[in-house]
């Protein structure tokens, strides 16, 4: 029961992190750059290993962090020097790191205690395994699993980040020339939520993998999206989609016998899924609504 609370409080922590820098991506049209970053920083972590020969959370989120800003910046500079599109650019980016990380992996196994598969696909059951002990290894405090800790500290970062920042954020989400005019450094603040994303992520793959990192950074803000009419009424949705997806997907594997991860994934399409068509139906009934109201006029 006790690892149920454990795998439920990671995910859920994952979900909003994800939920809330992915609704930003979302709004700046920028959901490619949450994949490319998540696949990208492996390289980072890997070098950051391999350069401190530490797994303490400081030495892997500045690799990451590292590694994210150089994806962006890497891309944007393909973009506009190299004048190729910036999907093209994003994706050759991330590929090449994510490609590279993999072979520091496979030349350097007996040292990196990582592993690609794990990485892409995650095993959130075994978060309660990996436990920190507060103390003296025989005598100390066992306070939790270290995978739950990590993302909570990248998402007390990410929520004091957003309540802070929220008036410039949205600004540069919506109107960047208006920020531009009003001396907002909108370079700073791209960079600024490309850092988010890659705390986000070196902090949610970890557990989850990098493909349901991924998708809860894309689903539950593209639903969210389709529904709200300010960027508060967004972020709450998207948290309330991220949850649910969780929630729903939690028990559907448990029912199923399945991959905790893949069953959130899955359920997060299924919710978009719905989502759309719950809207399409909406919009035939205003539509007949409104031919039944001419007619009665006529």
């Amino acid at each position: 029961m006790i690892n149920d609370v454990w795998i439920l409080a990671t995910a859920s922590l994952v979900a909003i992190s994800c939920a809330l820098v992915g609704v930003f991506l979302i709004l700046r049209r920028q959901a490619l750059m949450g994949d490319a970053i998540s696949h990208s920083v492996l390289l980072g972590i890997v070098l950051a290993f391999l350069i401190s020969e530490s797994r303490s959370l400081p030495v892997m989120l500045a690799g990451a962090v590292i590694i994210g800003l150089i994806t962006a910046w890497l891309s944007d500079t393909l973009h506009k020097v190299g004048k190729l599109q910036s999907d093209a650019s994003i994706g050759i980016v991330f590929t090449l790191f994510f490609a590279i990380g993999v072979i520091l992996i496979s030349l350097y196994a007996g040292q990196v205690d990582l592993d690609q598969e794990c990485v892409l696909y995650g095993e959130i059951a075994f978060v309660p395994f990996d436990t920190i002990i507060w103390g003296s290894s025989e005598q100390g405090l066992d306070i939790g699993p270290r995978a739950f800790w990590m993302i909570s500290v990248v998402f007390v970062i990410v929520l004091a980040s957003i309540l802070v920042a929220f008036n410039r954020l949205q600004t540069v989400a919506f109107h960047p020339n208006l920020a531009l005019s009003l001396g907002i450094n909108v370079v700073f603040w791209h960079y600024f939520l490309m850092t988010l994303v890659s705390l986000t992520t070196v902090a949610s793959f970890d557990a989850v993998g990098a493909i349901l990192v991924v998708a809860l950074l894309v689903i539950p803000a593209s639903s969210a999206y389709l529904l709200a009419s300010t960027l508060k009424n967004m972020l709450w949705l998207a948290v309330i989609y991220a949850q649910s997806a969780v929630l729903i997907g939690y028990a559907l594997a448990y029912a199923l016998d399945s991959a905790i991860s893949a069953s959130i994934a899955v359920t997060s399409g299924v919710l978009l899924g719905l989502t759309i068509l719950g809207l399409q139906v909406h919009k035939i009934r205003l539509r007949r609504q409104g031919k039944a109201t001419l007619l009665e006029k006529a």
